[in-house]
């Protein structure tokens, strides 16, 4: 039913006279350490004009070329006719281009009476990068070791600009989920009946592209109102929610929409029109939009992230004092470093003792956590212990000299408040793996990040330290590959915004509890955040080795300070 054949040919010539015909040649692909077991046949097409030196663009379509602009024989080892390509490329409707037709892979069947695995759905219906990998780290080197018959070398330009990915069906949204893990190999997409709907979570994806940082990518959409309206969804309806949602956040999209069912018959009548669109302006680089208006509420257009520092173990625990001046740790190494408000990043003298939270008092003082408890930091960052029995991870100090410290050691998953005279008493418990902590603005609300599932938890605190009303409150979204949000460091803006370090990037909620942006950080880690700067205008984040750093609109706000009152939020 998924197998919808899309041979994208069409019955009325685009020459007078039959254009250069291309090379079509089949080889089959094993090995896949990304897919283990797996066995599958690819096509190889190489358009006539390719001379073998200059790098062409390059083309992967999901399901062999029987779903694909290439028709080929019976034996399909040869070209059968001039194919779209050929008629395309002669009439410079798009560049010279290779193709690179794949079927999904199967694991052969253990003997004659087992049946056989297939990875189609696994491999192209569910979310996440293990498709974009194998086809950047397996197949397309191994297709870049091949010949023409007559010696021309494969050689694919590697500028993402230059490279395109399409597919049918639950080809298509491979073909999508491949550009939007790695736009850094892939920026242009054409997606026939798509299949965005709740098969392995592709119904999410309305969603996530309207919530994350808007990614460089040109998108062509075809569907017919007719296709599929089964238990997975309803495929016409998950197409136009897709075209929306690449519209509302800025996206280079368009798209086509007929009449038809699942199948080719529409798409094989736009296909030459389509690709006009979706190669058009070849050379200028696909930028990325705006945005949702709740991004450009806190992002700095053209403004990335920039590189900090690199090299580090583990770098955790970003704080800021009030100069604006930010610190962090290396937990491995147990060294603290200093970035200068010229940027300047320096080591300070002392072991911390190995602390992977700190935070900065009213006092002026540096505090941190970790194993040993609780303690203070002089100028050099040397430790002298302030509480003993806390196994802390991390911490936030407030602006009456009192702290919060999550310590999820020895499975106790506590949340300890240690008051101004240094007692210390535990207020929770129950959180799977407490982790990140900070407060409202106004210091009346204390959010914890619960790292073990997609919560942050919200309680209201009590004059005395204690809280109430605990709840399950700011709803986080998690990567297809993880069953988590490994939730970590948390910050909050002046105007009441929660920012939550997560395994999918920083993710900034509104004081609703909803999650209404996700920034992805250049290497897709992020362990910790704070604000930083002169303005306190700046997001610096710790990601796994390195640090980095971005300007933003939004103003940081710390505990250190006296408590500030939001506006109420948009209900």
């Amino acid at each position: 039913m998924f197998r919808a054949a899309l041979a994208l040919l069409v019955t009325a010539p685009l020459f007078a006279a039959d254009p250069p015909v291309g090379e079509v040649t089949k080889h089959k692909f094993e090995g896949s350490k990304i897919f283990p077991g797996t066995v599958r046949d690819y096509w190889l097409y190489v358009p006539a004009q390719y001379d073998g030196k200059t790098p062409a663009c390059l083309w992967v379509n999901q399901d062999g070329p029987q779903y694909g602009a290439i028709k080929l024989n019976k034996d399909r080892t040869a070209a059968d006719g001039p194919g779209q390509f050929d008629k395309l490329i002669a009439a410079k409707d798009m560049p010279v281009t290779i193709g690179v037709f794949v079927t999904p892979g199967v694991v052969p069947a253990a003997g004659p009476d087992a049946l056989a695995r297939f990875n189609r759905s696994f491999e192209y219906d569910g979310l996440g990068d293990a498709y974009a990998r194998f086809l950047i780290d397996e197949l397309l080197p191994a297709v870049e070791k091949l010949k023409t018959a007559d010696g021309r070398e494969i050689k694919f330009s590697k500028n993402p600009n230059d490279r395109a990915i399409a597919g049918a069906s639950s080809g298509a949204i491979c073909a999508f989920t491949a550009a939007w893990e790695r736009p850094d190999s892939f920026r242009r997409v054409f997606s026939s009946i798509g299949t965005y709907v709740g098969l392995r979570g592709g119904n999410s994806y309305h969603t996530l592209v309207r919530k994350f940082e808007p990614k460089p990518l040109r998108v062509f959409l075809e569907d017919g109102e007719n296709d599929l309206n089964i238990y997975g969804g309803d495929w016409w309806m998950a197409n136009q929610e897709m075209e929306r949602a690449l519209k509302f956040a800025g996206y280079q999209v368009e798209h086509n929409w007929g009449k038809g069912g699942h199948n080719a018959s529409h798409a094989t009548e736009i296909f030459p029109e389509a690709m006009k669109w979706l190669w058009k302006d070849h050379g200028k680089e696909i930028v990325a939009g705006a945005g949702s208006p709740q991004l450009q509420e806190v992002l700095l257009l053209g403004e990335g992230w920039k590189l900090v520092g690199e090299g580090y173990k583990f770098t955790e625990g970003p704080i800021a004092n009030a100069k604006g001046e930010v610190f962090f740790t290396d937990v491995p190494e147990g060294k603290t470093y200093k970035i200068g408000l010229d940027g300047t990043v320096t080591a300070l003298a002392e072991s911390n003792g190995k602390a992977s939270g700190f935070a900065f008092g009213p006092d002026g003082a540096m505090y941190g956590t970790g194993g040993f408890g609780l303690a203070k930091y002089d100028a050099a960052g040397k430790p002298t212990k302030v509480v003993d029995g806390i196994a802390g991870n991390d911490l936030v100090a407030l602006h009456n000299g009192t702290f919060y410290v999550t310590a999820p050691g020895n499975n106790k998953n506590e949340i300890v408040f240690v008051d101004a005279k240094g007692e210390k008493k535990v207020v929770d418990t129950g959180i799977k793996f407490p982790n990140g902590i900070t407060t409202s603005p106004d210091q009346s609300l204390l959010y914890v990040a619960e790292s073990r599932t997609h919560w942050v938890w919200s309680f209201q605190i009590q004059p005395d330290g204690s809280l109430k009303h605990k709840q399950k409150f700011y709803h986080l979204h998690v990567p297809d590959k993880a069953d988590e949000a490994s939730a970590d460091g948390l910050k909050v803006d002046r105007d009441g915004r929660l920012y939550v370090a997560t395994n999918l990037g920083v993710q900034f909620c509104d004081q609703a509890g909803r999650v209404n942006g996700i920034i992805p950080t250049p290497n897709g880690k992020c362990a910790n955040l704070c604000f930083g700067g002169a303005k306190f205008d700046t997001l610096y984040a710790t990601c796994g080795d390195k640090v980095y750093a971005r300007k933003v609109k939004v103003t940081g706000y710390n505990q250190f300070d006296k408590p500030h009152k939001p506006t109420t939020p948009r209900l």
